[in-house]
C-alpha cells in the first residue's frame, strides 16, 4: 500500500495525514473485496524495515491500527470476516498486540473472508522462520528431511492454511516486491497502479481485477495443455 507519504507531500500535509487517508482506503477496499466475494485479502501494512522510520510516524501508525481494530470489529463480525496477522507481532507495542490478538480471537470462527494484515513482516524472515521450525521438527524426529517438499515447506509459513495469492497489486507505480510473500508469490500475477494508496479506491480495484481476468495463467504449461485442464 504505497504512496501515503507522497500523497500527503503533494498536498502540503504531514505524512501522518497521508496514513490517515490511507486507512480510509483500507476500509473501502476491504468492504469491496468482501462484497464481491474475494476469499483472502492480504494488506502489507508494516514491514520490518518500517521500524527504521521516525518514531513519531511509527507511533502514529500503531495508533491508526488500534483505531481501525476498534472501529471495524463489529463490521468484521457482521460480515463474517476473520482477521489474521502475518509477521512477528510480538514486536508490536504491548497494547496493540493485545488488541490485535483479541480481535483475531473474536473473529477466529468467521469463514466468509480472511483479512491478513502483514505487520512487522519480512518475506526473508518468514522463510528463515519456516526453515528453523522444519529443522526443529526433524531434530525432534517429528519429520524426516526426505519428507520436506514444497507442500510441507508451505505449511510452515504464516500462510500455511491459505492458497497462494493470485494477484499482487502494487500502488504508486512501484515495481518491486519489497520483501513481501517471497515464497507465496512465485506464480502470482503482478499489477502496478500509478495511483497513490490514499486514492486507490473501488474503481481502481476493479480496474486491477479486470486486467487480471484478461490474463492467461499457464504455470509453465503450454496454452493447449491448460485448455485441456480447464475442459
Amino acid at each position: 500500500m504505497d504512496g501515503n507519504g507522497r500523497w500527503a507531500q503533494e498536498r502540503n500535509l504531514s505524512r501522518i495525514d497521508g496514513h490517515r487517508a490511507g486507512a480510509e482506503s483500507v476500509r473501502t477496499i476491504v468492504r469491496a473485496c468482501r462484497r464481491i466475494g474475494i476469499p483472502v485479502l492480504t494488506l502489507y501494512a508494516f514491514s520490518k524495515e518500517n521500524w527504521q522510520r521516525p518514531s513519531r510516524e511509527v507511533q502514529a501508525l500503531w495508533r491508526l491500527l488500534r483505531d481501525y481494530l476498534k472501529s471495524e470489529l463489529g463490521e468484521m463480525m457482521e460480515n463474517n470476516i476473520r482477521l489474521n496477522a502475518l509477521g512477528d507481532i510480538d514486536e508490536l507495542p504491548r497494547n496493540v498486540n493485545r488488541l490485535l490478538r483479541d480481535v483475531m480471537s473474536k473473529t477466529a470462527t468467521n469463514n466468509e473472508m480472511i483479512l491478513n494484515l502483514a505487520l512487522s513482516y519480512s518475506g526473508r524472515s518468514e522463510i528463515i522462520r519456516a526453515t528453523q521450525r522444519l529443522a526443529a521438527a526433524c531434530v525432534a524426529q517429528q519429520l524426516s528431511p526426505v519428507e520436506i517438499n514444497e507442500s510441507t515447506f508451505s505449511a510452515y509459513l504464516y500462510t500455511g492454511d491459505m492458497p497462494d495469492p493470485d494477484l499482487l497489486i502494487r500502488t504508486s507505480g512501484e515495481r518491486r516486491i519489497s520483501n513481501f510473500l517471497l515464497w507465496q508469490t512465485a506464480y502470482t500475477e503482478l499489477y502496478v497502479s500509478p495511483v497513490y494508496w490514499p486514492d486507490f479506491r473501488e474503481p481502481q480495484l476493479m480496474e486491477a481485477l479486470e486486467d487480471y481476468q484478461r490474463r492467461e495463467r499457464r504455470f509453465g504449461r503450454t496454452r493447449e495443455q491448460r485448455a485441456k485442464e480447464v475442459w
